[in-house]
């Protein structure tokens, strides 16, 4: 591992970023799910000693045994001003090391980037925020608000343990927050990377779908296997499931995702049917990874239980489904499921939340685009809608807006989406270094 950058005597935020990132990825704070996991308390208990290495006094806290977040509050210039959230996870999903390259846990630098998991999401993102707030605060450089900043726990879950706790029991932290950044945007993806030249595309995430995990149930007649049974509760959920699983959802192009299409067409100097938007995502190739999730709401079967003998038919089946829903359509989104699932399947959610949104046309959409564009001349930032789901839900329950912005400059051989949750994940230690350049601009205009 390179030693921290010092220019003039002082260490730089560029400078430390891949240290501190390395050894985040060291800590294996693996979330299984369902409670179970490593904890998050080794890297809670990391993080708060690099903030009180400067000056900052942060508050290490639990919701149940080594479930455990980080929060501080940085006093600003301006009293009256707004304050500013930046918040991020400390948990990582599984990874197998006899599957990569690398240990996992190894926060090993190799090919110029910084490999474990968590190295994308989002230890990398985080190690960017804690270098450039140490660096500020060694030179003594404050917002014009407070800054508030969250390191929490169980985000690849359902914010139980993390978000939702704090926003329930540490809420007077966030006073004055209305707007907020985190992960999963701000990262680049090269348009025609073979081009000299090739224009990048910054996606800056202004919502998400919304999510409803839900558990289906089927009550039948329990029997004997060898006899007709009219009532079979697993014949049943298989038929239902198989209804779910095929269904065609229909494209619904919200404001954000007509927004994000209108960007993508001005950046690639192209037009976009929007009436054939599944092939327009196949040509666009990995640009159109950014819209083909989030152009229709999905339903996808996860699990199936019943049974525990061959030759004895169950009273009950059940099985549990990923839902998610594009703001707008909740209610046509359920009804859909009723009706496909029919009368005899009843559901509950596991895990309910809504879809939030920001303001793409706002002041700190611009500002967070014109912190981009300062440093990347080829940078086209668009707005754009998360697939999937992110700790923003639990701040918008308490009206804080996020912005996904994670800065991030990566070299075009990868795949910022294949990464998240895959194999070998890894962070280019340059593009590390550039996401610091990058915040620091961007918390200027705070």
């Amino acid at each position: 591992m390179t030693e921290p950058q010092v220019v003039h005597g002082r260490r730089t935020a560029a400078g430390e970023v891949a240290v501190i990132c390395s050894d985040l990825l060291r800590i294996d704070t693996t979330n299984e799910g369902e409670g179970r996991g490593r904890g998050e308390r080794p890297a809670a208990e990391h993080v708060a000693a690099l903030l009180a290495d400067v000056g900052i006094e942060p508050s290490v806290v639990e919701s149940a045994p080594g479930r455990t977040s980080v929060l501080a509050r940085i006093p600003g210039t301006d009293p009256a001003a707004p304050a500013f959230l930046i918040h991020g996870h400390l948990d990582v999903v599984p990874a197998d090391p006899a599957e990569w390259r690398v240990h996992p846990f190894s926060g090993e630098v190799r090919d110029g980037c910084v490999w474990g998991r968590g190295a994308v999401d989002m230890k990398g993102t985080l190690a960017m925020t804690l270098a450039v707030v140490r660096q500020r605060m060694r030179e003594g450089r404050r917002t014009r608000g407070d800054l508030v900043l969250a390191f929490l726990a169980d985000e690849e879950c359902t914010g139980d343990y993390g978000s939702r706790h704090v926003v329930s029991h540490h809420r007077e932290i966030f006073t004055g927050c209305t707007e907020a950044v985190s992960e999963s945007g701000g990262f680049s993806v090269t348009v025609a990377p073979g081009a000299t030249g090739g224009k990048r595309v910054y996606p800056i995430a202004t919502g998400e779908r919304g999510t409803t995990w839900m558990r289906l149930t089927v009550q039948g007649k329990a029997g004997h296997g060898s006899k007709p049974n009219s009532d079979n509760a697993v014949a049943e959920l298989c038929h239902a499931v198989s209804r779910l699983a095929s269904h065609e959802w229909p494209v619904r192009l919200t404001a954000g995702v007509r927004a994000l299409l209108d960007g993508l067409a001005d950046a690639l100097g192209t037009t976009i049917d929007h009436d054939r938007l599944d092939d327009e995502a196949r040509r666009l190739g990995r640009v159109g990874t950014l819209f083909e999730g989030t152009i229709r709401n999905s339903a996808n079967p996860t699990r199936l239980d019943a049974g525990y003998k061959v030759n004895v038919i169950p009273g009950t089946a059940t099985a549990q489904v990923d839902g998610r829903y594009l703001p707008g359509t909740r209610d046509e989104f359920l009804a859909t499921i009723d009706r496909l699932l029919g009368p005899k399947v009843t559901r509950e959610f596991i895990n309910y939340e809504e879809a939030p949104a920001a303001d793409p046309a706002g002041p700190t959409f611009a500002a967070l685009a014109g912190s981009l564009k300062a440093e990347d001349p080829q940078a086209h930032p668009v707005p754009y809608v998360m697939s999937g789901g992110t700790d923003a839900k639990s701040f918008h329950r308490i009206g804080i807006k996020s912005f996904g912005f994670a800065p991030l400059l990566l070299t075009p051989d990868l795949d910022y989406f294949g990464m998240f949750h895959g194999v070998d994940e890894r962070v280019p230690v340059e593009g590390l270094r550039f996401g610091t350049r990058v915040l620091d601009r961007f918390l200027d205009t705070r």
